[in-house]
């Protein structure tokens, strides 16, 4: 499974992302973490292909994106709808949240995502 998760190249760049999370991905991980949520192991920075996602799911094929002010600029939005066709391609379901969304209505992020939960 290396061949598509976490490549060995993506190592130090994971590592990175994980030390420097924004605020709104560290207040989501707090409600994601230790299998608080009906018990499903969620990982946060993870890499599937040459992309490293936010948060992952792999009993679910499940992969959960915040995006910051800057996922508002054009070849942002365009990069996104790109990489997440790729992840799609690999039968992995892409769910995003803005940080205004987090901040403002946690609870409803988190039921959002608790739809996703067999």
């Amino acid at each position: 499974m290396t061949e598509i998760f976490n490549k060995d190249f993506l190592k130090y760049r994971r590592k990175a992302l994980r030390k420097n999370m924004p605020k709104a991905e560290w207040i989501l991980w707090d409600e994601l973490k230790n299998k608080k949520l009906k018990g499903y192991k969620f990982r946060r920075q993870f890499s599937i292909d040459n992309f490293v996602v936010d948060f992952y799911c792999p009993k679910l094929k499940l992969v959960i994106e915040i995006d910051g002010d800057n996922h508002l600029n054009k070849d942002v939005v365009e990069y996104d709808k790109f990489r997440q066709e790729i992840i799609e391609s690999l039968s992995i379901k892409v769910i995003r949240f803005t940080n205004n969304e987090v901040y403002e209505n946690l609870n409803k992020v988190v039921e959002e995502i608790k739809r996703y939960l067999n």
